[in-house]
């Protein structure tokens, strides 16, 4: 207790130290760690995609075809009544995870599994497809929506998705299918406003939803796209320039305030030394 007692102001410090770290480093290495087991997600289900056979693989893109026609008909149902809920959770529905694919966004650098549903379990993980719009496997008449959110101090997510403009693109992948969707449309709109979202005959549209203005969120962010192929079938996307993961930049930034207080730790524990050893000569 003696030795806590005089040296309580170092050990003090110390804990601040280490605090001030665990605050500056936690959200790089909660999004590196959500996006480890995203990574992790999407691997997985690509092995179940690979482990399947062409009638599967048929059977269920079939399936959710068919979903698609029919919603084209009767157009989107925005409340989904128990039986139909029961039928939308098994389409697409791969590996038993409730993964139907995953999107890739090069320009802002997200690859996220994409599951049933907007549920906040969902969303605070990854990206989920909002059940009663089309699924998404394109197709003429069909309106894929995907929603995510942004600011999450655990997960990047959709935050970037504001730096998307016209031109550019991303991907969807389900089972083997690619499918490419360049933005034509940016707008905000009011969370009751669904006008953005219906299906229009003969276009092939995927819409990314997220609140918005940055944590405010009273407006919701459409970014739609409409698919595009080139000769080969595939878009020419082109990555965005090369940026540091953040888990890589937190140490950088907690370095420097940890050398700061160790300094003061190191003057004051030798100004405390000075003092003892005064007092005990005289």
């Amino acid at each position: 207790m003696t030795w806590i007692k005089k040296n309580f102001v170092t050990l003090l410090l110390f804990l601040i130290a280490l605090i001030g770290a665990g605050l500056i480093a936690y959200p790089s290495f909660a999004d590196w760690w959500n996006s480890f087991h995203q990574s992790r997600a999407v691997a997985s289900y690509a092995q179940a995609v690979a482990d399947m056979n062409r009638e599967e693989y048929d059977e269920i893109i079939k399936a959710a075809e068919d979903y698609n026609k029919e919603l084209a008909k009767t157009g989107i149902i925005w409340n989904l009544d128990e039986e139909q809920e029961k039928k939308y959770t098994s389409l697409l529905n791969v590996n038993e995870t409730g993964i139907m694919g995953y999107i890739d966004i090069p320009k802002i650098k997200i690859l996220l599994p994409i599951y049933h549903g907007v549920d906040e379990a969902v969303l605070q993980v990854a990206i989920g497809h909002l059940s009663g719009t089309s699924l998404p496997v394109g197709g003429k008449s069909s309106h894929c929506v995907v929603s995510g959110h942004r600011g999450l101090p655990s997960a990047k997510l959709f935050t970037d998705i504001d730096k998307l403009v016209e031109g550019d693109t991303w991907t969807i992948n389900v089972l083997d299918r690619t499918l490419t969707y360049e933005v034509d449309q940016i707008r905000v709109v009011e969370p009751t406003d669904l006008s953005d979202l219906q299906i229009e005959k003969g276009k092939d549209y995927c819409t990314l939803v997220t609140c918005t203005p940055y944590g405010i969120n009273t407006h919701r962010l459409l970014v739609r796209g409409h698919r595009i192929e080139n000769a080969q079938g595939e878009a020419n996307v082109v990555a965005d320039a090369l940026q540091l993961e953040p888990i890589y930049i937190a140490p950088f930034i907690a370095a420097p305030m940890i050398a700061v207080l160790l300094i003061i730790m190191f003057i004051s524990t030798s100004r405390r030394g000075r003092r003892r050893r005064g007092g005990a000569q005289q």
